[in-house]
């Protein structure tokens, strides 16, 4: 099933970020704690995935509709449900939600639920815009719409089925460590960063958010893309049909990428669908070649800079040249 696994480097090896040299403060090398194919990672919005494949699973037991408002689950969304929102445009990117809301200033739960309850689409629908509140509103309908709050959905919908043991939302105290997390770079003031999520606004939101907060390994996620180019079952278990897994990865993607050159690399052109993640994460699946790629880093440790997807996209372009020959 794995071709290959690597595993390089220090899971934690900063023991803060010193912004007067901009560089971090190595800890001895005794102390450091060396990466191995078994450390977790905070996936950071590779999370999106799963709730993607969650309300997918809805969508194939007919408790949601894909083309439903979602007004219809969640009247109280006031804004979403006055500007027709659907499940689809949430899926899609294409509701015209802004990127992202302060939660993570907002005093307590209620304020922050009241906030995203007001929050108007600016953009135009139809077009896509990348939001992580697309995914927080798709949470509130699943989570409506079967009772059951988002980490039971993932866990006894996907992990628990397919054997992924080691993927949850967190605390995860073995992870990878990610940022020392302080302003003005980051959103809050939290100090270094491990086992606990990383995302502003997954943490306020007290850490299970569909947008962002699990954690895995490597050989984890080869399991969930193994079950995905199977058509939805791994071994004895089967966690979508495999229409409704087309129906996942057809263009545009319900939650999934499909063809981004900029993090796949050559594995782009022929239905490669997968996704990034803001601490260093990226997945990709080819169903051309039945070939997938799982590459978790914590590039945020000590702390966030521009984002450069350049060794994810190099890495798929290995992964195409060994398996397409181009």
């Amino acid at each position: 099933m794995v071709a290959v696994a690597e595993a390089a480097g220090w899971a934690v090896r900063y023991a803060a970020y010193d912004p007067q040299r901009d560089a971090g403060v190595e800890l001895p090398e005794t102390a450091r704690v060396p990466m191995t194919l078994d450390t977790p990672f905070d996936l950071a919005s590779l999370t999106k995935l799963f709730t993607s494949v969650a309300a997918v699973q809805q969508i194939e037991r007919g408790t949601l509709g894909i083309d439903a408002k979602v007004g219809a689950y969640l009247p109280e969304f006031r804004a979403a449900a006055r500007h027709g929102v659907t499940v689809r445009q949430l899926l899609t990117h294409t509701s015209g939600l802004r990127p992202e809301l302060p939660l993570y200033d907002c005093a307590d739960d209620a304020e922050r639920l009241a906030l995203l309850r007001a929050e108007p689409p600016t953009g135009e629908p139809g077009v896509h815009r990348y939001s992580d509140l697309n995914m927080l509103l798709l949470q509130h309908v699943l989570e409506r719409v079967t009772g059951r709050p988002l980490d039971t959905l993932v866990r006894d919908g996907i992990t628990r089925p397919l054997g992924m043991t080691n993927t949850h939302f967190g605390p995860c105290p073995g992870a990878a460590a990610t940022e020392d997390q302080r302003r003005p770079w980051a959103k809050a003031d939290r100090g270094m960063l491990r086992g606990v999520v990383h995302d502003e606004n997954a943490w306020a939101l007290g850490g299970v958010a569909g947008h962002a907060g699990l954690f895995s390994t490597g050989r984890d996620l080869a399991v969930f893309c193994r079950a995905l180019l199977a058509g939805g079952a791994y071994g004895p278990a089967r966690i979508l049909g495999p229409d409704f897994v087309e129906l996942l990865l057809t263009p545009p993607g319900l939650g999934f990428a499909l063809d981004q050159p900029w993090f796949m690399g050559a594995l782009a052109g022929r239905g490669a669908a997968g996704h990034t993640g803001f601490t260093g994460t990226s997945l990709v699946l080819d169903p051309a070649t039945d070939t997938f790629l799982v590459l978790l880093a914590n590039t945020v440790h000590p702390r966030r800079r521009t984002p450069d997807s350049t060794p994810r996209a190099a890495a798929g372009t290995r992964v195409a040249r060994a398996v397409r020959g181009v």
